[in-house]
């Protein structure tokens, strides 16, 4: 009996052992797997790296074969191919430069009432994120253009608080699993384009239309909402940059992109905006909620620095019509101050005025002596954005601007191929300028035939030039339904003014940091020496692969071109990416737009596609 009761004791422990064995198996694997995911979410670090890639659906790879595949070049076969670990999807809209649990967690010390909050503050090396951006549950390859000027797919982002918030103002409705977007916006509830017909005719522009026959090209639009202004502009062929803060009304600079249209997160706050003096035909204010009458009117002269002489504000707001005693005391002194600064008003009706800027410098040079404004000191460089404060001055006219009262540009589209009068600025030639704009056709042809097998005409929409140089890449693609986003360098020539004055668009940039964008918004990302230019700075060729792959959408492609070296090395990412080489194709030695290397290395246009994948969390959602 007793050595029984024994026997029931020992079988009673080794039970409970067992279960407790089986109890801390379980939350070791519940902690470990968890915090896997978790960890992945946004972990800064290095140490990142290390960790498996993991994703579900979209590939159907083959473990560590497909990974010693992706190594192509010989010498390099002992290196085990990279591999990232995927973002938590709670990160699947991360702006690395623009994100305010950044700002919160290093308690970062800004000025709100000055929009600080808004301007960039990117994280140091150490703290940037190493893992893929997930797209959203349920997401799909986004509407093509035209159509995706008027519907998106509600899942791509999915955020309906402005279709309530603004169902008054027809900003976006939804419908199903679409969001549309009526045309509608603060000011223009009944359509942007009968809004634009009427500042058309205000101007007594021919026809009613607001390019004054090509005279009127490019355009700012500040507090753009979701960018209906801008994308009714463009059957004008007029190209408007729609510039909003990642504020309150988070992810219209999203949306916008989404719908095909040009579009940049930025704020007035207390830099610079990334364009250059003298880049914008007409400026555009509707209901934007700026006050221009602070810090001595900084902001209004801001836009004075980058709209071109002769240029244009269109100001739709209650200051301009209400007559109660606040809005005419506003009225008032905004009336006073673009006085001084010799604005003039060129029509007013309704609720809308549209200030002119003069042609030449005489105005400024005949006010009274201690006026306010100033003028900026004549040391100071207009075009210089990169960081760079605002100042509470009028920026003068260039000798050349001054004697021509204007900016001697051509009409569009004629101004696209013409040369620029400030290519003098970079003791360019007229001849090297056409050189440019013919080599890079032909490039541009010959990366279209690599493509042919993939790209339709409705194919790519959102283009970046990442180092876009006199903007002749872009140039090369005015026959196609597309707009292109040119990238210069803050390190450089300042040639963005080239571009603005060929009739295009961009912005400045280093590539060193994230740019201001949305996850998943352009479908082709084109780079020139771009990899070989930041190895140059000491910057991670790692960081920015993770940085294009956050900005392209997946099935988008990269161009890349670069020395062969570069290529080889970039091709060991491309499983951990989700990437699929498309074409490969060595470039003539000799190629003027790619000086060979010391050691006689071969460049090579290496061009890839992003693969369409999902998380596990994705799936199980799916099914």
């Amino acid at each position: 009996m007793m050595r029984g009761r024994s026997d029931g004791g020992l079988k009673k422990r080794l039970i409970a052992s067992v279960c407790v064995v089986a109890l801390f198996v379980c939350f070791l694997f519940m902690y470990y797997g968890s915090s896997s995911q978790g960890a992945s979410a946004l972990e800064y670090g290095r140490s990142l790296r290390k960790l498996g890639s993991s994703y579900l659906g979209g590939d159907d790879d083959n473990g560590d074969t497909k990974q010693e595949d992706s190594v192509t070049n010989a010498e390099d076969s002992l290196v085990v191919a990279k591999s990232f670990p995927v973002c938590d999807d709670r990160h699947s809209e991360i702006i690395p430069c623009l994100d305010r649990n950044f700002i919160y967690q290093m308690r970062l010390k800004l000025d709100l009432s000055l929009m600080e909050h808004y301007e960039r503050h990117c994280p140091p090396p150490e703290r940037r994120f190493n893992c893929l951006i997930p797209p959203p549950n349920g997401y799909k390859v986004p509407i093509k253009w035209p159509k995706s000027r008027d519907e998106v797919w509600k899942a791509n982002i999915p955020h309906t608080h402005l279709a309530k918030e603004k169902s008054d103002q027809n900003w976006m409705v939804e419908k199903g699993e679409k969001i549309s977007f009526p045309g509608g916006g603060t000011h223009f509830h009944y359509g942007a384009d009968k809004y634009i017909a009427s500042i058309a005719n205000m101007l007594n522009f021919s026809n009613d239309v607001l390019n004054d026959e090509g005279r009127l090209r490019t355009v700012l639009d500040v507090g753009c909402g979701v960018a209906s202004f801008g994308a009714y502009l463009l059957a004008s062929d007029i190209l408007t940059m729609s510039l909003a803060p990642n504020d309150v009304h988070q992810n219209q600079i999203q949306f916008a992109l989404e719908r095909g249209i040009p579009a940049y997160l930025g704020v007035l706050g207390t830099k610079r905006l990334p364009y250059p003096s003298r880049s914008f035909e007409l400026a555009h204010c509707s209901r934007c909620r700026i006050d221009w009458l602070q810090r001595d009117g900084l902001l209004l002269l801001e836009l004075d620095r980058v709209l071109r002489p002769g240029g244009y504000f269109a100001y739709s707001s209650p200051e301009a019509y209400a007559q109660d005693e606040e809005n005419l005391k506003i009225w008032k002194e905004m009336s006073a101050l673009v006085e001084r600064m010799c604005w003039r008003i060129a029509v007013k009706r309704n609720q809308t005025v549209v200030w002119q800027k003069p042609l030449s410098n005489d105005c400024y040079l005949e006010r009274e002596p201690g006026t306010q404004p100033p003028l900026c000191r004549s040391d100071a460089d207009p075009d210089a954005v990169a960081g760079v404060a605002m100042e509470a001055c009028i920026t003068p006219y260039s000798k050349h601007d001054h004697k021509t009262k204007g900016s001697g540009l051509a009409p569009w589209p004629a101004r696209l191929t013409s040369s620029p009068p400030r290519l003098a600025d970079f003791g360019y030639s007229t001849d090297m300028f056409e050189k440019d704009t013919e080599l890079w056709k032909q490039q541009v042809d010959s990366y279209w035939n690599l493509m042919s097998s993939k790209v339709k005409s409705n194919t790519v929409r959102n283009i970046m030039d990442m180092k876009a140089h006199m903007g002749s890449f872009a140039a090369a693609l005015k026959d196609k339904d597309v707009w292109v986003m040119n990238v210069v360098s803050p390190d450089g020539p300042n040639t963005l003014k080239l571009i603005y004055d060929r009739g295009l668009i961009g912005t400045n940039h280093n590539w060193c940091e994230a740019f201001s964008t949305y996850p998943r918004t352009y479908d082709l990302l084109h780079a020139w020496s771009v990899f070989s230019d930041i190895k140059s700075k000491g910057c991670s060729a790692e960081d920015l692969l993770i940085e294009m792959d956050r900005i392209l959408r997946p099935t988008g492609f990269v161009i890349i071109r670069d020395k062969q070296s570069v290529v080889e090395s970039i091709k060991k990412y491309l499983q951990a990416l989700h990437w699929e080489t498309v074409a490969s194709e060595k470039v003539n030695t000799g190629s003027e737009l790619d000086q060979d290397s010391e050691d006689g290395e071969n460049n090579v246009v290496f061009i890839v596609q992003k693969k369409l994948w999902l998380t596990s969390e994705s799936l199980r959602d799916t099914e």
